[in-house]
């Protein structure tokens, strides 16, 4: 028997809509969903083959404990029991601080994260880590500050733009943009309007670009700064936009006064005529901005999300605007706003990090366990992500890890990092449990989609927000349940919308539980704790949320929450549940004088130590290093960890070093040579391929690789070349994009292995 379901990616952020053949419980074919109104058809290599992510010989069906060297077989009550006595042993003896949740959801299943979160609270602790810590709180942090929220982060609006700046961005494979190579090669084919790239190598997207600014490795923040300082030497900035949006202008500008622009240029190894065309684009055109992680992940990367995010749109009249970057809307915030100046957040105890977004960076909790500090980290639950291959400095991580008095893996598959836990508990994947993402890469009009299942899961799997809900339970933190509550959920829902509002009224500390009560309640009935807690979120939306909803065409009344859950319900291709008005983005602002607000005295210095003088002596290269390593090169035949069965790339030449055809001569090296690459974290031996789209002086190694699949290991783990103390000295974020490194031949005995 086989039957087409519409379901979405879960394999990167855009969730693309996806047709799926089933037949006997397994994905037999995959085609775009033209119905999905964001990808409209569109599908890429990696969705093509998500039967890979579903279908592996390491999934896990049961509950396993760690017994001497071995995992065995345990009930799903014993597992529970034993994780939430020693959890209670450790927090009782230590305190809050020491125990950590890593999670979160990934790229396709955000849910446990609600129930995630709320576990760790009702412990007293803040310890969350997750994959935003590892690429974005740094933009978030600047953001937020200028926005007023961290959560507030821009995108671009591209559709209504002439003209698109693209940093650190190769859209063509890394999408990170709805459609993105679609967007891309439209945008370069027309006459009317500009495309711009700022990239080290000709990447496919510089390649179609009408202008490719080839930039020095680790000169993002210089340049950006040179850009402003045209742009405001040249009177290109808009003062109108300025006075009526703008805060602080005037405690900037002088930053950017007397500034040796041509120097910078020059320090970029760029030229200079070309930068100022670019800069005087980007400052008269309706122009907006994409980054990634060229430039998230290199030196400097708050204070160049600082330059490159908010001062230059800002000053150029660029943001909330049409056509230029936006403020999307939301049905539920990515992550929360944490100001590390309210003394209710915590900063990590070892490293001294702020939360950012709720999140602390994953780089430095190998530090957070193996301090001598009385309050470190002695426990860790890891949900959906695997830190032994998915962070920097995979050396560090299994040193710490084995130092943990309890780490248990929430999974799909016996991953590096279940390997090495104590308890590993078998999580549905996403195509077995009803689950979706809160990615707000949509304007003006707000999306969503509720996957449901198409598997049925073998064994005894469960949503992880169910794991939690179990964890919790056998803890004693979910308040009593009334009977009437329980009657209530198995008949009409608004009967038991009355009911709950009644429950939380007699019960006020239930509220913080809700996610849990859902999930015992109405959860039941419907068979998924994730789909009680969509449920739950739409009862409890914003005014502004309300609102944009209304502009949908949703009713304005009490019962809006349920209205939209059913044709949710009723839309399992997807759909734009909530509307923001185009013309008022500034609405959207959430400063105390609703403007932008462009100064953030805690980076002055920082952005005035960026000089062509300091930034040259910076770049000095170190002999022993003489290449610039990329760590972390996107293509179509590169995922993230979850595509471990490497039979889907069918035998391409995936993971291999990638190197300008000078160096390679110079080195005395030929293409499908074996090599070795050695950083200040360690080595690995891995194919050369040579390259004449990669920049002199760099190389690059895709992310994805090094996985374990029966007991082969398929291409090399690029984290074990990169040091988690090499990181942004504000927001943790690694500087995967700017890795010391140098390059030798194999010698004579040594294993290729």
């Amino acid at each position: 028997m086989c039957k087409w379901y519409k379901t979405t990616c879960v394999l990167c952020a855009q969730n693309c809509g996806l047709e799926v053949k089933v037949e006997n419980n397994r994905i037999v074919k995959v085609r775009g969903d033209r119905d999905n109104p964001r990808s409209k058809g569109y599908i890429c290599n990696k969705g093509l083959n998500i039967a890979y992510y579903q279908h592996t010989s390491q999934r896990l069906q049961y509950p396993l404990k760690k017994v001497g060297d071995d995992f065995v077989p345990v009930s799903w009550e014993q597992a529970i029991k034993e994780i939430a006595d020693k959890i209670r042993e450790i927090v009782g003896q230590y305190g809050p601080r020491a125990i950590a949740y890593m999670g979160g959801g990934g790229q396709g299943c955000h849910f446990e994260a609600a129930f995630g979160m709320r576990f760790l609270r009702s412990l007293g602790s803040q310890n969350y880590y997750s994959a935003l810590g590892q690429e974005l709180t740094g933009s978030f942090w600047v953001q937020g500050r200028a926005l007023g929220k961290q959560y507030l982060a821009t995108i671009s609006d591209h559709h209504n733009a002439d003209m698109l700046l693209a940093v650190g961005w190769n859209g063509m494979k890394s999408h990170q943009m709805v459609r993105a190579p679609i967007v891309l090669k439209e945008m370069a084919k027309d006459p009317d309007k500009i495309l711009v790239v700022v990239d080290p190598r000709r990447s496919e997207t510089a390649a179609i670009a009408d202008i490719h600014l080839p930039i020095r490795p680790g000169t993002d923040a210089l340049l950006i700064k040179a850009m402003i300082a045209i742009i405001l030497a040249e009177n290109w900035h808009n003062q109108d936009y300025i006075e009526k949006h703008v805060s602080g202008f005037e405690k900037i500008v002088g930053w950017f006064e007397n500034f040796d622009v041509e120097k910078a240029v020059k320090v970029c190894q760029l030229d200079y005529k070309q930068v100022k065309e670019v800069a005087y684009l980007f400052a008269t055109r309706k122009s907006c901005l994409h980054r990634d992680l060229g430039v998230l992940m290199n030196r400097h990367s708050t204070a160049a999300s600082y330059l490159l995010e908010v001062i230059l749109p800002a000053i150029c009249g660029r943001l909330c605007v049409p056509g230029g970057n936006v403020i999307p809307g939301y049905l539920m915030p990515l992550g929360s706003h944490t100001d590390e100046r309210d003394p209710k957040n915590w900063r990590t105890v070892e490293t001294n990090m702020p939360l950012i977004m709720g999140t602390f960076p994953p780089n430095v909790m190998p530090e957070e366990i193996l301090s001598n500090k009385e309050e470190r980290l002695r426990a860790v639950i890891v949900t959906q992500s695997n830190p032994l291959r998915s962070y920097a400095d995979t050396t560090a991580y299994e040193e710490a890890f084995k130092r943990l008095d309890l780490l248990v893996t929430m999974e799909l598959n016996m991953t590096e990092t279940a390997k090495l836990s104590h308890y590993v508990l078998p999580s549905r994947s996403g195509y077995e449990s009803w689950d979706s993402t809160f990615f707000p890469w949509t304007y003006p009009e707000i999306y969503f989609n509720m996957r449901s299942p198409i598997i049925e899961p073998e064994g005894e799997p469960l949503e992880i927000s169910q794991i939690f809900v179990k964890l919790v339970e056998e803890m004693g933190f979910i308040p009593d349940i009334p009977d009437y509550l329980y009657e209530a959920a198995h008949k009409d829902r608004k009967e038991f919308a009355v009911a709950l509002l009644k429950y939380v009224k007699e019960n006020p500390r239930a509220a913080s539980m809700m996610p849990f009560i859902l999930a015992k309640t109405l959860g039941e009935v419907l068979g998924s704790a994730n789909l009680a807690a969509l449920w739950g979120i739409l009862q409890g939306t914003t005014s502004e949320f309300k609102k944009a909803a209304a502009r949908m065409g949703f009713s304005e009344g009490p019962w809006q929450g349920d209205e939209i859950f059913e044709a949710i319900l009723k839309h399992r291709e997807g759909l734009f549940i909530g509307k923001l008005d185009p013309e008022d983005n500034f609405s959207q602002l959430k400063t105390e004088d609703k403007k932008i607000n462009v100064f953030i005295p805690e980076l002055e210095e920082w952005i005035k130590s960026i000089t062509p003088e300091s930034e040259e002596e910076a770049l000095k290269p170190d002999p022993r290093y003489p290449f610039i390593l990329n760590a972390g090169r996107h293509t179509s035949v590169n995922a993230n960890t979850l595509m471990r069965n490497p039979e889907w790339l069918k035998e391409k030449r995936a993971c291999a070093l990638a190197m300008h055809p000078e160096d390679a001569k110079a080195l005395g090296l030929s293409d499908g040579q074996m090599v070795k690459v050695i950083t200040e974290a360690g080595e690995e031996i891995i194919e050369l391929e040579i390259s004449d789209e990669v920049r002199k002086g760099q190389v690059i190694i895709p992310h994805g690789f090094g996985l374990e699949y029966e007991g082969k290991v398929y291409g090399v783990n690029v984290n074990r070349l990169t040091k988690n103390t090499h990181r942004d000295s504000w927001a943790g974020t690694p500087l995967h994009r700017y890795v010391p490194c140098r390059v030798e031949p194999l010698q004579e005995g040594e294993s290729h292995v």
